[in-house]
Formats: structure tokens, C-alpha cells, sequence
């Protein structure tokens, strides 16, 4: 049987992580994933990291994903806004989870991976875990930290120093 996850909580509330993005324009037109992927993560897991080092037990860290807005103006997809040319978050179209559980998946290295929609909200309100092949596989085999890819995050991860 599948295990399963919801989601129900209303995460843009959470710690607001990055926005990574690989847009078609500079990847050939081939990019694996195309949008901004805005990553939260519950305020008690940030915390503990910034502590620790670690991702704690229970950890859920959310992306949401949203298009790149559109029309493009040029060749690589990028368009004009008032503070110049660039990439510009468009509509959300999608929802991937990843939530580290040690009994769960710990074939997996203790994270279990889900979609909740790869369409415009309402999102879906369960999800069953993803396939190895789909989620996981790639974060074990690339994946800097605890099958995170915590150097996109830095910055937001390492506390300012303080005067």
C-alpha cells in the first residue's frame, strides 16, 4: 500500500527558503523543470537546522511550483518588467512535498517525496508517495545535505552575523 501524506496547512506562512529557477530559454528549450520552485519550510525545522546542521525528524520542506511569466519578449523567455529584462513569477502550477521520516522511508535515505497537483491550486488534499525513479533517486544521487540541496538555501540558512 502506498504511503501517503496531506496537506493542509497553509505553508506560505512557513520560512520562505529560495526560488530556484532553470528556465527553457537557458537550457536548450529541454529544462527537467522549467518553474520557480518556492521552497518553505515549517518554522521549528528552520530553527533546529540553523542550530544544528540538520534536518530534524519530521521536517517538511514544500515547493510550490509557479510558472515563469509570460509572453516572453525574447528568444530565451525572459521579458521586460519596470525594473528590467529578466524571468518573472507567473501563475502557481504545482506542489511537491518532501517530508523526512525515518520509519517511513528509510529506503530512501528518510525522506518520502510527493505531488499534490502539477496544476493551478485547489491542490490535491493527499498525495501518495512518489516512485524512487521520479524524486528521490535524483536527490541521492545529487543532493548536497541529508537529500537536500541546502547550497541553493544558503543564504537564508546561516544566520547574518550580527554587530
Amino acid at each position: 500500500m502506498p504511503k501517503a501524506s496531506s496537506c493542509s496547512v497553509d505553508f506560505r506562512e512557513w520560512i520562505f527558503l529560495g526560488s530556484p529557477l532553470t528556465p527553457h530559454g537557458l537550457n536548450n528549450g529541454k529544462s527537467n523543470f522549467p518553474e520557480f520552485h518556492n521552497v518553505y519550510v515549517q518554522p521549528s525545522a528552520f530553527k533546529a537546522y540553523r542550530a544544528t546542521g540538520k534536518w530534524p525528524e519530521g521536517t517538511i520542506l514544500l515547493k510550490e511550483l509557479q510558472l515563469v511569466k509570460g509572453p516572453s519578449e525574447f528568444p530565451d523567455g525572459s521579458r521586460f518588467e519596470t525594473s528590467g529584462r529578466g524571468y518573472f513569477p507567473g501563475a502557481v502550477n504545482g506542489m511537491d512535498v518532501a517530508v523526512k521520516d525515518s520509519k517511513r522511508f528509510a529506503e530512501t535515505k528518510n525522506w518520502g517525496y510527493f505531488n499534490f497537483n502539477h496544476s493551478a491550486p485547489p491542490y490535491l488534499k493527499s498525495a501518495a508517495v512518489r516512485p524512487v525513479g521520479e524524486c528521490a533517486g535524483c536527490h541521492i544521487a545529487n543532493a548536497d545535505e541529508d537529500m537536500v540541496y541546502v547550497n541553493l538555501y544558503k543564504p537564508i540558512l546561516t544566520p547574518l552575523p550580527r554587530p
